[in-house]
């Protein structure tokens, strides 16, 4: 009995080693649509999603991108504040991190 499940085991965890997909080669990764991409431009693409943008003071502020215009971001559904909204200057924004692959 304890021979028949281990053996069901192995035949099991052998199937699953060879039919898992290769996770590394189905990879999406971002690409800038050119080298002379800027923050609204990736903001831009942005636009209704979840972003963290990180300020040139260290801070971050998540939320989603509502409208972007030419020096200002309008940032809404700030996490950890529910009925609060941003609006940030450009010149301020260091950094934008964004999901671009799932689980």
């Amino acid at each position: 009995m304890i021979k028949n499940i281990i053996g069901s085991a192995v035949l099991v965890m052998c199937f699953m080693a060879v039919h898992v997909p290769n996770v590394a080669a189905d990879e999406q990764k971002y690409e800038l649509k050119s080298s002379a991409s800027t923050v609204k431009d990736v903001l831009m693409e942005n636009i209704g999603k979840r972003v963290i943008v990180r300020m040139d003071t260290g801070d971050n502020l998540e939320g989603t991108v509502n409208k972007v215009g030419d020096s200002l971001v309008h940032i809404s559904k700030i996490s950890g504040r529910d009925f609060y909204d941003a609006v940030v200057r450009m010149d301020k924004i260091s950094a934008v991190i964004f999901k671009v692959r799932s689980n």
